[in-house]
């Protein structure tokens, strides 16, 4: 097993009773800390036809600080721009990612718009968390043979601090997984068990933006460049699929991720292609993040609860929010919040080891750092 474990801490939201804007689910929410340091969180709210609109929440804590439950506040984003809404009118703002970038001073949230071509990674900036103002789309400059600019692309995030492209100029950098053709869990788990993994399309990639960080409010985004293959699927439990999780935080041993992978199970009686979405540990160099210092072999979260197996897609565990316990005095501990069954959210509590725990890199990195 991973030396990185996660402890749940028990259920945290639920569709609200006849709510129509939580009638098929809230999941997936973004978790940061505001300007008066309480905890809040931004999950996706799913209506009827699976329209999606991004809430806010307050966390409430128990005495020993365990999070036990929110206090709905509002709407953050609904669908309103012409990259949110279909053509038949269906649309979304789906699962988001904040992070507090230092140089700006500002909050930037990426989630994903459910446009006309498909999935796109949207982002937005706020000074306090509850006035958001849209960037648009994220754009991408094609690398070599591959674009990025035509497909689908979800499940970004953003650092909180500058850091250095491939040339040493600090950037602001996202994490994001397109979506290319063939790539799909249900397409990719139509294959023999030993296909090959195509290391191009099937990727976490780590991409740059020479936008301004001085301090001042960003009106608008540059062009994502300077593109980098993070980590691929390589061990059985993500071997349909891996893609993005919480936004990348800073530990002592580096820029610490927890990610999705996607696996095959059969299940008794089912024959049908039943897929699995457990959560893994990734830790990033703290001076060259391209890097991989240590990688889960296996996952450090897999569905087990009976909200995690059954809802309105069974068998799925989704990282999406991570918050460090600084509040706690415990700045090893970091709670991950995620989504249950595509229904409910869960929190579960990760305390970092003291070293990085041998044997645990799935993707060695290509030079020391």
């Amino acid at each position: 097993m991973s030396g990185f474990k996660l402890k749940r801490l028990g259920l945290i939201m639920e569709p609200e009773p006849n709510n129509p804007q939580e009638v098929e689910g809230v999941l997936n929410p973004a978790a940061v800390r505001g300007p008066d340091g309480r905890l809040y969180l931004f999950p996706r709210l799913v209506a009827k036809g699976n329209y999606s609109r991004i809430g806010i929440a307050r966390v409430l804590f128990n005495e020993v600080g365990d999070p036990i439950g929110v206090e709905r506040l509002g709407i953050a984003l609904e669908p309103e721009t012409d990259y949110e809404i279909g053509s038949d009118g269906s649309g979304g703002c789906e699962d988001p990612r904040i992070t507090f970038i230092e140089p700006l001073q500002r909050y930037i949230m990426t989630y994903t718009a459910l446009s006309p071509n498909g999935p796109r990674i949207a982002l937005a900036v706020s000074e306090d968390l509850f006035h958001w103002k849209r960037l648009g789309l994220a754009t991408f400059e094609p690398y070599l043979d591959i674009d990025f600019v035509h497909v689908g692309n979800k499940d970004a995030s953003v650092f909180p601090v500058a850091i250095p492209n491939h040339a040493g100029k600090m950037q602001l950098a996202i994490l994001h997984r397109p979506l290319f053709t063939g790539t799909l869990p249900e397409e990719t788990a139509c294959k023999e068990i030993s296909r090959l993994v195509d290391l191009d399309h099937e990727s976490i990639w780590i991409s740059y933006c020479p936008m301004a960080l001085d301090g001042n409010e960003p009106h608008h985004l540059g062009l994502f460049n300077s593109h980098h293959r993070l980590a691929t699927s390589v061990s059985p439990w993500e071997r349909l699929k891996i893609g993005g999780g919480t936004p990348p935080v800073l530990t002592r041993h580096g820029w610490l991720i927890i990610y999705h992978g996607v696996s095959e199970i059969t299940e008794t009686g089912n024959d049908g292609i039943q897929l699995s979405y457990s959560a893994g540990a990734m830790v990033l160099s703290k001076v060259h993040p391209r890097v991989i210092r240590y990688r889960s072999v296996e996952p450090v979260l897999t569905p087990k609860l009976p909200q995690e197996r059954q809802g309105t897609i069974d068998n799925v565990v989704f990282p999406t929010g991570i918050d460090r316990r600084d509040d706690l005095g415990s700045p090893s501990r970091f709670d991950v919040y995620y989504g249950m069954a595509d229904n409910r959210i869960g929190a579960a509590r990760l305390d970092v080891p003291d070293i990085l725990p041998p044997g645990g890199v799935a993707d060695p990195p290509k030079e020391k750092v």
